[in-house]
Formats: structure tokens, C-alpha cells, sequence
């Protein structure tokens, strides 16, 4: 009888598991969408996404939170710096190495496509109802709980 107590919640956890993905998945996929028209592609968008969040990252390390090869992050960063949104200075202690910021119009490029998705996802949670935006103010804080683990 315990067993089966058991099995039944690791399918509930395992049904929840991949609702959840999915529905985190979709969401995600939408809001990046919702951008302000621009040149930026998604790659580049997430490059310049990192090193706002990071402060400044080598082109390795960068390439490595990007999960892509060097190679391909040299173009990204070389489109990125070609625009004025990115900045190569020299690493502080390792000569052969540099360093990748955003410059400030990189950081008011980032802050553009922050404010539209928010903009987009507060329009739409806006059309429901009272209830449902508390379930989902709690759901985030569950999410932020389980994303710390």
C-alpha cells in the first residue's frame, strides 16, 4: 500500500515536471518574440543578454554560458562590437587574453528589448483575473525556490 502511495506521487511530480517545462518553454519562446524591431538576432541578443548580466566575461566565457563554440561567438561578438554594443578592453592580468562588456549603448539596447518583454507579458497577464495573478505572483516565487536548488 506505501508503494503505491509512492508511485503515485512520482507521477504526479513527473506529470507536474513536464507540464511545467512545457508551459516555462512556451512562455519563454513568446516573450522572446516580443522585441522592439532591431538588427539584433536572438544570438546576439543573448550574448549581449549575458554580458549585461555578468558585467564582462572573456570571449570563452562567454561562448561557454552561451553553450556555442569560440568560433561562432568571435562573429557574434565582432556583429555586436561592429554595432557600438560591445566592448573588447585588455584582460588585467592575462595579456594574450581580453575582456567583453556591454558598452553603454549595448546596456540601452538590452534595456529596450527588457522593457518590451515586460511590457508584452504585463499586457497579458493584465486580462486575467485577480485570482489568477496571485496563483501566478506565488507560482514565481515556488519557480525562484526550486531554481536555487
Amino acid at each position: 500500500m506505501m508503494e503505491r502511495s509512492v508511485t503515485t506521487e512520482r507521477t504526479t511530480a513527473d506529470d507536474l515536471a513536464a507540464t511545467l517545462r512545457d508551459a516555462i518553454t512556451r512562455l519563454q519562446r513568446r516573450v522572446r518574440q516580443a522585441r522592439p524591431v532591431g538588427d539584433l538576432t536572438f544570438s546576439q541578443l543573448s550574448a549581449l543578454t549575458s554580458l549585461q548580466l555578468a558585467g564582462a566575461l572573456t570571449p570563452r566565457e562567454l561562448a561557454d554560458v552561451e553553450r556555442v563554440q569560440p568560433p561562432t561567438m568571435t562573429k557574434i561578438v565582432g556583429k555586436l562590437e561592429d554595432q557600438g554594443l560591445v566592448v573588447r578592453t585588455p584582460h588585467p592580468t592575462d595579456g594574450r587574453q581580453v575582456i567583453l562588456a556591454p558598452t553603454e549603448q549595448g546596456r540601452a539596447v538590452y534595456a529596450q528589448f527588457e522593457q518590451a518583454r515586460n511590457e508584452w507579458l504585463a499586457r497579458q497577464l493584465a486580462e486575467l483575473a485577480p485570482s489568477e495573478r496571485e496563483a501566478l505572483a506565488r507560482a514565481a516565487e515556488i519557480m525562484q525556490q526550486v531554481a536555487k536548488a
